[in-house]
């Protein structure tokens, strides 16, 4: 499989890389945010849902999320200095602000946590930076009862 090179403009560009990105594991020490810049970057270990669920080996990569005209960064839940921390991320998602295009870019993170991205608007950049390794296992999402 050819790596992974994606960008998103808007809502419907940001829900392609969401579904990319779903379950990716990451620790807190790999994410920056270079405010001068107003540039967010998330390394992660992605898991890669593209090629097909029906396996029964998987394969991660490592990718790398790039969001750009960032504004202002908050999170509940995660701790900055916790730098080792493990976080899965199930989903971003966009909350349009006042004045478009601004609003804010969720990453919704497993356990409750979640990192608020405030943007002018929305400008990201996913791609795979490394090679891929197998794994046998798959995420799975029970239903609660």
């Amino acid at each position: 499989m050819d790596s992974l090179k994606l960008i998103a403009l808007d809502e419907a560009d940001l829900a392609v890389i969401s579904a990319c990105l779903q379950d990716a594991v990451f620790k807190t020490g790999d994410t920056h945010f270079l405010g001068k810049d107003g540039v967010f970057t998330l390394e992660a270990n992605r898991f890669v849902w593209e090629e097909g669920r029906d396996r029964k080996t998987f394969e991660r990569r490592r990718a790398l999320l790039v969001l750009k005209q960032v504004r202002s960064v908050k999170s509940l839940g995660v701790k900055p200095k916790d730098s080792d921390t493990v976080h899965s991320l199930l989903a971003l998602r966009f909350l349009p602000g006042e004045e478009a295009p601004a609003g804010t870019i969720e990453l919704v993170l497993s356990g409750g946590a979640v990192i608020h991205l405030e943007v002018a608007c929305i400008e990201a950049q996913l791609a795979d930076v490394g090679g891929g390794w197998e794994t046998k296992f798959k995420p799975r999402h029970p239903l609660a009862g």
